[in-house]
């Protein structure tokens, strides 16, 4: 996946941030990103990784705060189907919230 950015990150959390897990199953998938506010929504260092069943996950850490974020699944941008909090976007379509607290 590539943004076109040589920085993705910008959110530089403390060293001892504790990790938030990002699940998401899509078992016909090829690839999956992670993207959002937290990474200037550029996937290129957050691909996740597959496990048995179609299962991806990806460990960040994060600061304290609201996040937007999204998935990036074989190309095809989709909302978390297990997170209900949700805000619209400027595409016609949700973005995920998450809260670090």
């Amino acid at each position: 996946m590539a943004c076109g950015t040589k920085k993705c990150s910008t959110n530089t959390p403390p060293k001892n941030a504790p990790s938030t897990e990002f699940t998401i199953t899509a078992p016909d998938a090829k690839e999956v990103f992670l993207v959002g506010e937290f990474n200037n929504w550029c996937g290129d260092d957050f691909r996740m990784r597959r496990y048995k069943g179609g299962v991806f996950k990806k460990k960040v850490k994060l600061r304290q705060g609201n996040y937007q974020y999204r998935f990036v699944v074989d190309n095809e941008w989709w909302t978390d189907p297990a997170n209900p909090d949700r805000c619209p976007n400027s595409f016609g379509s949700e973005n995920s919230i998450i809260t670090i607290t």
